[in-house]
């Protein structure tokens, strides 16, 4: 993780996850994935209330596309 903090010049701290574990726990490990992508997760959006509750899950088929702010601010709308 160092590493890459140094290559690209990051100052602030990345979050890792060794071993998937949190992924597995909110089952969105990517199963199908091998090689140098083993132990990544499907790509997802979670929607987090207040009290730290996930009130929507918001998933895309690959990881290049992202959610719009749109559909974020929708999906937030939808769990008042």
């Amino acid at each position: 993780m160092k590493r890459a903090q140094a290559k690209h010049s990051i100052t602030f701290p990345l979050l890792s996850d060794a071993g998937s574990k949190t992924i597995e726990a909110y089952g969105i490990l990517n199963k199908d994935a091998a090689g140098q992508a083993k132990g990544i997760p499907h790509p997802m959006t979670f929607v987090v209330d207040k009290l730290g509750v996930i009130r929507a899950k918001l998933f895309n088929e690959g990881y290049a596309k992202r959610h719009s702010s749109q559909e974020l601010i929708q999906a937030s709308k939808d769990i008042r």
